[in-house]
């Protein structure tokens, strides 16, 4: 049975990844590709996703969306995936261009005109907070909403306090969680520990000998760089993809758990926290402010807490072979 994906994604190292892997899936039509900004600025990742479309050889429409978070100034990632995003390789200009509407209006598009999608998130969330703002009803016609974000069983990674896609725009984040779309938010712990490429997985994806595969290796240079840098862990960390992999297969995913989550937007030390309600404390009638709120708005999110890693990396095998 054919499955509608529309991608929304600040495209870099990892991202490019993960969408070689939902352009080369068997009995998937990505419908769009919409662009944020966040590793990089919205319109280098215009260009990457271009770039990654056209090495997949397809034909899918991309839109470029918000050129900054809905209330705040645009931080990018730029010392992670380096200035192009794609590790600095100058990989050449694509020679197809986005979509003239904008990526919020093709969203909503493709959300009405596809009935059931799945929508996955690689980035900042700003253009499905503005869509759903705009058109509050299309989170009826979703299905699956995966979420690469947060750090909902661990620690940061831009913080110590959050995940970078949640902390760029932590507004649009809340506003997402809370619109009643069917989240599953997976976090960036999923793609740490055996989850990583190390040096056998790496030599196992060059051997396919590949322009896809190659590409997979190389853009991700000055990622699998920074990544020591940043944990002291040598590999490749690749969290869009393990995503984009649930979102293809969700029995990658082997453990699951429903919680009220809240996104911290007001303080700046845990700005972009996503506050994990373990406990179920948000139900009890002693616990007032803020949790209260939300529970008149919202609903419990699927959290992600792990994976198996055998069936992640034949995922990723499979798509690169």
């Amino acid at each position: 049975m054919l499955r509608h994906f529309l991608i929304d994604t600040d495209v870099a190292s990892d991202d490019a990844v993960a969408l070689i892997m939902a352009l080369r899936a068997p009995q998937v039509r990505v419908v769009a590709i919409t662009t944020v900004a966040g590793n990089v600025d919205v319109r280098q990742a215009t260009r990457n996703a271009l770039y990654t479309v056209e090495l997949c050889d397809a034909s899918v429409p991309v839109f470029a969306g918000a050129e900054k978070p809905l209330l705040r100034s645009h931080e990018n990632a730029t010392w992670f995936h380096g200035r192009d995003g794609l590790g600095d390789h100058n990989y050449p200009a694509p020679r197809q261009s986005a979509g003239s509407s904008h990526a919020v209006d093709a969203m909503i598009e493709a959300i009405d005109a596809n009935p059931g999608i799945v929508v996955v998130t690689l980035g900042p969330l700003t253009n499905l907070a503005l869509a759903l703002t705009r058109k509050p009803a299309i989170a009826a016609n979703v299905s699956r909403c995966v979420i690469m974000g947060g750090a909902p069983c661990c620690e940061g990674n831009v913080t110590p306090a959050a995940e970078y896609n949640i902390w760029v725009d932590p507004e649009a984040a809340r506003m997402v969680l809370l619109s009643g779309l069917p989240v599953e938010l997976v976090g960036w712990q999923t793609s740490r520990g055996e989850a990583v490429l190390h040096d056998n997985d790496i030599s196992h994806i060059q051997g396919f000998n590949n322009r896809l595969a190659n590409f997979a290796i190389e853009c991700n240079s000055r990622a699998r760089q920074a990544y020591m840098e940043q944990t002291g862990e040598d590999g490749i960390s690749l969290p869009d993809p393990v995503a984009m992999s649930i979102a293809l297969d969700p029995s990658v995913a082997n453990h699951w758990s429903e919680h009220y989550v809240e996104i911290e937007t007001r303080s700046d030390l845990t700005r972009g926290m996503t506050v994990v309600d373990r406990l179920n404390v948000a139900t009890d009638d002693r616990n007032q402010g803020i949790w209260k709120e939300s529970l008149s708005l919202g609903h419990k999110i699927k959290v992600c807490c792990t994976i198996d890693t055998r069936r992640w990396k034949e995922r990723l095998f499979s798509a690169l072979s």
